[in-house]
């Protein structure tokens, strides 16, 4: 069995580790353009952004505790929340250094969530390529079992029809010979050969 071979691009290979990292730092920095447009001390944008955070904890909440308990619904509820605290801290902080220490932990806490997932994507991923080479390994073990089984019929009824062909060639051969007795073949037990004279067609 023949796979076709696929080489991955190295963006495609790093895209998903620095996905969180990407993430974050898009969040702080519109949230500092966000604070450099007006956004500082605002009052109204802090309730406002408090409040938005707030509905989506709320929503992360009601997803994980329902009825189905969504994870992914869950964790996208909570994702959400974070970045909305982020950026309202980071739109309303005066300096710098309190919303990079919020990114900071926002992308550390990002990365372990994400590292969970990783670790499982590459269990299930390590199990089914175990499980695609046991397959190919007992299809490739029939596949030689039955080519030499073929192989092995196609030998005996080669040699078969090889005897078959050298015996009818020992008999016509035998019985041109002048003095065989068709009598004495039939009395050492061999099958009783047909004469020329019972010959009919």
């Amino acid at each position: 069995m023949n796979e076709q071979i696929i080489a991955r691009h190295w963006l495609a290979i790093i895209a998903p580790k620095a996905a969180p990292a990407l993430a974050t730092s898009t969040v702080l920095i519109l949230a500092r353009i966000w604070n450099a447009n007006g956004a500082e001390h605002s009052i109204g944008n802090a309730v406002l952004m408090t409040a938005l955070s707030l509905g989506a904890a709320a929503a992360g909440v009601c997803a994980s505790i329902g009825r189905s308990g969504d994870g992914v619904l869950a964790g996208t509820a909570f994702a959400a929340s974070g970045g909305l605290a982020l950026a309202g801290v980071a739109g309303y902080a005066d300096g710098l250094s309190l919303p990079l220490l919020l990114w900071a932990l926002a992308t550390a806490i990002a990365y372990g969530l994400a590292a969970r997932y990783w670790r499982t994507d590459r269990r299930e991923h390590v199990a089914h390529e175990r499980q695609t080479n046991t397959r190919r390994e007992e299809h490739a073990h029939i596949e030689r079992v039955e080519a030499l089984r073929a192989g092995a019929q196609i030998e005996v009824a080669r040699t078969g029809a090889a005897y078959a062909e050298q015996l009818a060639a020992a008999l016509i051969t035998r019985a041109a010979l002048p003095g065989f007795d068709f009598k004495a073949v039939e009395a050492a037990g061999l099958p009783e050969l047909p004469t020329n004279n019972t010959k009919e067609i």
